[in-house]
């Protein structure tokens, strides 16, 4: 039984301002019009029937994965939360452990879910490549031809061919390398870029992580057992996890085990780790350049310039990143676009929710816009969709004003429940008992205006909520 394990758990911050903590890359359509996170379920199609991948995430995540999923008609295995990100091993760990319990045989195919693959039918040849291997008790690493000498990606050198297959053993992992490192590795043939892709049986990988971090294996295992179901979601269990030592499978295990091969992928193949990366992959006009939105571009050449929501004018740039969003812009040469992260630290630092969160927020009833910010006053924007509510909830340190704008709600407030309709309003007083719900078949929309001493997100109190927050 081959089972996907997409992991989804990674920030992106490099590409900020577009990808944020609680919206990052793997949930944006990047190039096309599917999200990256859908596009890495979606091309196993034919390949994995039927297609249901056991799906890890980061607990905040766990409603946008869901409705991603849904949207493209994907039923989840089961969608494992990591209640604090402990990297990549310990989250293959569980995947492992929970594929054991109904298919002991299970063959796991790790794929991170943030990657972008052009040529998809090379790109699962290779995949049915590498299962006879893995039947074989190989732990399998897809190394990526690489086409330049990149000092952004780990590489791997390959040794022996492994015979009747096109796959080789693992001779060494190698650190980022500087350039001129890179050119001897490109040019010996020899090493392949770290795609962070593997295939294995899941007994075989728990084996060796048993034997090499059994302290992360333990951990898991004790997560697991503990862990919680929850409609569409297995909770680990948060005190057992955050003990879980925080590793890579390449650090935990693949550097470790006699059991590593690697198997040559060409086919496309980009990890979208930086803007430059994200320009290379898409079309470019006669310029060079790649202009989304309302741009209006006089002598730019070589750039990529993004307007997600005002008219973006730029003169006279070459080789320049531009990206604007509601609250954010960004300027960078591509030749500095790894320090995009650098940028993210400094707001973390000042506490600046640009970090974490887009002006529109989006929750698992729908969404809201933060439209004015005042010291004792805000507006917001926000939609709930079809069939979904608010939790019943309340407030001490500010009060509220709903004016509909599109639809009907349904308002509780205390101990009265009414409806309300295009242009009406209604007031819910500090410390009153709430709820709003659309019971119709359009999105509602309303116009919430807040005011109070204290308007932060943190004065919820939840007394009823259907999805378990």
């Amino acid at each position: 039984m081959l089972i996907p394990v997409i992991l989804s758990g990674g920030v992106g911050s490099r590409l900020w301002p577009l990808s944020r903590e609680h919206y990052p890359k793997q949930l944006l359509a990047l190039v096309g019009d599917k999200t990256l996170l859908q596009n890495t379920i979606l091309r196993l199609q034919g390949l994995v029937e039927p297609l249901h991948p056991l799906m890890v995430c980061n607990e905040s995540h766990r409603f946008l994965v869901a409705e991603q999923l849904r949207t493209i008609e994907i039923c989840a295995n089961n969608i494992l939360l990591e209640p604090i990100g402990r990297n990549t091993a310990p989250a293959v760990a569980v995947a492992a452990l929970q594929a054991i319990q109904q298919y002991p045989d299970a063959l796991l195919l790790v794929l991170p879910a943030d990657h972008l693959i052009n040529a998809t039918e090379r790109f699962c040849e290779t995949l049915k490549q590498a299962i006879p291997l893995a039947e074989a008790n190989y732990l399998v690493t897809f190394g990526i031809v690489p086409d330049c000498p990149e000092t952004g990606y780990g590489y791997i050198k390959a040794a022996q061919q492994i015979a009747q297959t096109a796959g080789f053993t693992v001779e060494k992992f190698v650190e980022k390398p500087n350039l001129a490192i890179a050119q001897d590795y490109v040019a010996s043939g020899e090493y392949y870029w770290n795609s962070g892709m593997f295939l294995f049986k899941a007994k075989r990988y728990l084996e060796e992580l048993e034997k090499f971090a059994p302290a992360i294996f333990t951990a898991c295992q004790q997560a697991l057992t503990h862990a919680v179901q929850d409609k569409d979601f297995l909770r680990l269990d948060a005190e057992y996890f955050r003990e879980c030592p925080s590793d890579s499978i390449d650090y935990a295990v693949m550097e470790h085990t006699e059991s590593a091969a690697i198997l040559p992928l060409d086919a496309g193949w980009s990890d979208v780790g930086a803007w430059s990366a994200l320009w290379a992959v898409s079309s470019h006009d006669a310029q060079g350049n790649v202009l989304l939105g309302d741009v209006i571009a006089e002598n730019v050449q070589n750039s990529y310039l993004r307007a997600e929501h005002r008219l973006l004018a730029a003169i006279g740039l070459d080789n320049h990143i531009v990206i604007e969003t509601a609250d954010a812009v960004l300027v960078a040469h591509k030749d500095h676009v790894q320090d995009v992260k650098k940028i993210v630290t400094h707001l973390k630092a000042s506490a600046r929710q640009e970090a974490d969160l887009h002006r529109k927020v989006h929750r698992p009833w729908g969404t809201y816009e933060n439209i004015d910010v005042e010291s004792r006053f805000q507006v917001k924007r926000i939609m709930v969709k079809p069939g979904s509510s608010l939790s019943l909830q309340m407030h001490h340190h500010r009060s509220e004003h709903w004016i509909v704008v599109k639809g009907t709600a349904k308002v509780t407030c205390g101990e009265e429940t009414f409806l309300l309709t295009e242009n009406q309003s209604t007031y819910i007083p500090l410390g009153v008992k709430h709820r709003l719900e659309n019971t119709g078949k359009i999105p509602l929309e309303i116009v919430e205006i807040q005011s109070g001493a204290y308007l932060g997100e943190d004065d919820i109190v939840r007394f009823e909520d259907i999805y378990g927050r």
